[in-house]
């Protein structure tokens, strides 16, 4: 598959403010990172604990080489506390299929 991709992470948090420095230092140190287009941390509107930060890739080889490179799980390990782990899967990789 060729095209943008995003990658969505669920996370619960009690502190909005915690999570959003983690947020933030984790987007400070992946600044530059070839083939990421860009990143938002989300807040659920009906649960204020949970948040999904949703990150933009050019493409889906983009994202796959960042994620096996030996930097991956240092550059986001400020956000894996909050990871959601009640979901089966707290993450999705999805293809962007259109856009208006």
């Amino acid at each position: 598959m060729t095209g943008e991709v995003r990658v969505l992470v669920r996370h619960v948090a009690d502190s909005a403010e915690a999570i959003e420095h983690a947020y933030r230092t984790v987007s400070e140190e992946l600044a530059g990172v070839a083939g990421m287009l860009g990143n938002e941390l989300l807040r659920d509107v009906h649960d204020d604990r949970v948040f999904v930060v949703l990150s933009r890739w050019r493409d889906l080889a983009a994202f796959r080489t960042w994620e096996a490179g030996a930097a991956h799980r240092a550059s986001t390990s400020p956000l894996r506390p909050f990871r959601d782990r009640a979901a089966a899967r707290p993450f999705e990789v999805l293809h962007v299929t259109a856009a208006y």
